[in-house]
């Protein structure tokens, strides 16, 4: 069986994008799996601290023990998205802690956030990460940049964001990163957003968004690994699948279903509906926005 390390190295060999489903209801878990298993393409199921704390999904161990009731190593695995170093709030996380147990508890890769630091210390911190996945042969992602949406308050608009270059991955800081931490996936930020977490904002609709290529081709050429691209809902299609051909090799969703999820929920009173609602959007985001339908075995080849 695979690692998920090789798993992802290939899908960044083939041009191929790992679809990353966050999970704020536990509820979402099942159907993602199914949606996955049905379309034939392999995917990650993550977990990130403000999902625990803003929404509904308890902690890491509720979700890695949802997670253990459908598994399906040829299709899934979990990843422990989004623990910062600083938080969407300012304050800052003891976070190495949560990673220790994140990887007793079986999850196959780890997400250190410390963009909110400056660079030498967002170095440190990924390193001091790396140093305790390395012991148990677990990849890392970390993030260079500022992808903007988590914050509270009032945004940048994004056209400004986008023209200005505001928060865009630096390549000579990226090429410096990668070679001090020995991070394995590098999360970028090239004109991609989040979906707004704060209360009276996650409802609504997000910006669509675009990506500088040329911005994002360079960081390719100059990282070498593969590249992560948060706030994956919203964006343009085209954008989207050129992504994939310019370095990028997971793409996280979260707004995208939680929504749907949310809306049905609220009008139906059915968690049976709400998850059917997050099974027909999976399955559209695979076959028909991102088009991976049937490639689990080229990403993630059995035995």
């Amino acid at each position: 069986m695979p690692t998920l390390a090789e798993i992802m190295r290939r899908a960044h060999r083939c041009g191929i994008a790992v679809p990353a489903f966050n999970v704020p209801n536990l509820a979402m878990l099942e159907p993602i799996v199914c949606a996955a298993i049905d379309e034939d393409v392999f995917v990650l199921i993550e977990t990130a601290r403000l999902e625990w704390i803003k929404f509904e999904s308890r902690g890491p161990a509720e979700v890695a023990a949802e997670f253990g009731r459908w598994r399906s190593c040829d299709h899934v695995r979990l990843h422990l998205d989004h623990v910062p170093a600083v938080d969407e709030d300012g304050q800052r996380v003891d976070y190495l802690p949560i990673f220790r147990r994140a990887i007793e508890l079986g999850y196959d890769s780890v997400m250190i956030d410390a963009s909110r630091l400056p660079l030498d210390e967002n170095i440190e911190a990924t390193r001091e990460v790396v140093k305790i996945a390395d012991a148990a042969n677990i990849p890392v992602e970390a993030e260079l940049g500022a992808v903007w949406g988590h914050e509270a308050g009032p945004a940048t608009p994004y056209e400004e964001l986008f023209s200005s270059g505001l928060g865009f991955t630096d390549p000579a800081q990226a090429r410096r990163f990668v070679e001090e931490t020995g991070c394995d996936w590098l999360s970028v930020a090239v004109g991609n957003i989040h979906g707004a977490v704060a209360a009276g904002l996650r409802d609504k609709k997000k910006v669509e968004a675009r990506l500088n290529l040329e911005r994002l081709d360079e960081l390719c050429r100059v990282t070498g690994i593969p590249l992560v691209l948060h706030g994956g809902s919203g964006i343009r299609q085209d954008c989207l699948l050129e992504a994939m051909k310019h370095g990028i090799a997971k793409i996280n969703i979260a707004t995208e279903i939680r929504q749907p999820f949310e809306k049905a929920l609220e009008e139906t009173e059915s968690l049976v509906k709400a998850q059917q609602t997050v099974y027909d959007r999976t399955v559209w985001m695979l076959r028909d926005h991102l088009q991976i339908r049937g490639t689990a075995r080229l990403v993630a080849p059995a035995g």
